[in-house]
């Protein structure tokens, strides 16, 4: 048994490798690793005695799985309506020019992920970015470097 086969162990374990808890269980699987490696998919669908396809469809369906690993800081920009007309696009630009990714990527150090939201309900802020569920109003593409430089160590 791998590490990561114990972790996950214990997580199915904690809801009696009930099949009814996939969710459940993929939520805490994400949380430990930030993500919903395939090989725990393959594994928690062999412990529920689902089918993959169960669990896989469950994992993509939910836009809060991701099967990509998530960079240590998560950005999201909000390019609703009332942030777009204030210049959301600029800013995503801007992030994507700064970090050399492009939204819905992470950098190669696995330190940024990037992504863009349809709204954040923080619509008289706009254009807001939420950085790690902080949020940041007003931002403007010169706001930009201060926002990513306020998170280095």
């Amino acid at each position: 048994m791998t590490a990561n086969e114990s972790k996950v162990d214990s997580i199915i374990d904690e809801y009696n490798a009930e099949p009814g808890s996939l969710i459940s269980i993929l939520q805490d699987i994400q949380a430990e690793y930030n993500y919903l490696p395939e090989e725990s998919l393959k594994y928690v669908a062999k412990r529920l005695d689902i089918p993959r396809v169960q669990v896989f469809g469950v994992a993509t369906f939910f836009k809060a799985f991701s099967l990509k690993p998530k960079g240590k800081q998560q950005i999201h920009v909000c390019m609703g309506t009332a942030c777009h007309v204030r210049g959301s696009k600029k800013v995503l630009e801007e992030l994507e020019r700064k970090l050399e990714i492009k939204a819905g990527d992470t950098t190669d150090d696995g330190e940024y992920t990037l992504e863009t939201v349809n709204c954040v309900g923080a619509c008289a802020l706009g254009p807001v970015v939420v950085e790690n569920e902080e949020y940041h109003g007003e931002m403007t593409p010169i706001k930009v470097e201060s926002l990513l430089n306020s998170k280095k160590v």
